[in-house]
């Protein structure tokens, strides 16, 4: 059956507004995050925020759980969009690259961390991503096992080792000196140490560190 113009219109506004609700029930979701913490979000004050009864929200998603989801989903999908994973940003040698992934994920990390804490820390009671909102994290992932094996380091444990290192020193951060940079001014030292245990050779002078 043909839809008349008129009714192809009618049913782009809906799919915009239902878009734009979505959109501002998101916003209002990562606004309480930041404010009252991830588990402390409820709907009755992410509906209050968009002027909707908290039961309205299940027309645009099943529950809060589903919440979670769209928001892990934007947070990898935004870290993926960060020139790091440009080949232009990278070099041949793979501790430059290490420097410039550690900073560029911890600066990432500690400028959101409410945000950093949904991607990375368990803390919500049986939320599990789904795979289409896992997705990004995985392609980050993958992107740094293809950069660090084109630049000869090719066991994956080796570039977890270096993750987990760059997670350590952003828990400290958040944990023991927020808004300071004590464990930020570590990254260096940290990376060095890494790269001088896989036996990657020195081609910048570590005082020339920032």
């Amino acid at each position: 059956m043909l839809v008349a113009p008129n009714e192809d219109r009618q049913l782009d506004r809906r799919a915009a507004r239902r878009d734009q609700t979505r959109r501002e029930i998101l916003d209002a979701a990562w606004e309480v995050a930041r404010a009252q913490g991830l588990t402390g979000l409820t709907l009755r004050d992410v509906a209050t925020r968009v002027g909707m009864r908290a039961p309205s929200l299940y027309s645009h998603f099943d529950s809060k759980h589903a919440i979670y989801d769209a928001m892990y989903a934007e947070a990898w999908t935004a870290y993926q969009e960060v020139k790091v994973w440009e080949e232009a940003q990278l070099t041949d040698d793979m501790r430059s690259c290490a420097h410039l992934i550690a900073r560029t994920f911890f600066d990432f990390a500690i400028a959101d961390p409410a945000r950093y804490q949904l991607m990375n820390q368990r803390v919500i009671p049986g939320f599990t991503p789904s795979p289409e909102s896992y997705a990004p994290a995985v392609r980050v992932l993958e992107a740094a096992l293809q950069i660090s094996a084109e630049r000869g380091v090719t066991d994956p444990d080796d570039l977890m080792l270096l993750l987990a290192i760059i997670g350590g020193l952003i828990d400290q951060q958040l944990a023991n000196d927020p808004g300071g940079d004590r464990f930020a001014r570590m990254i260096p030292r940290a990376v060095d140490m890494w790269a001088d245990g896989l036996g990657l050779p020195r081609t910048t002078d570590p005082k020339d560190r920032t």
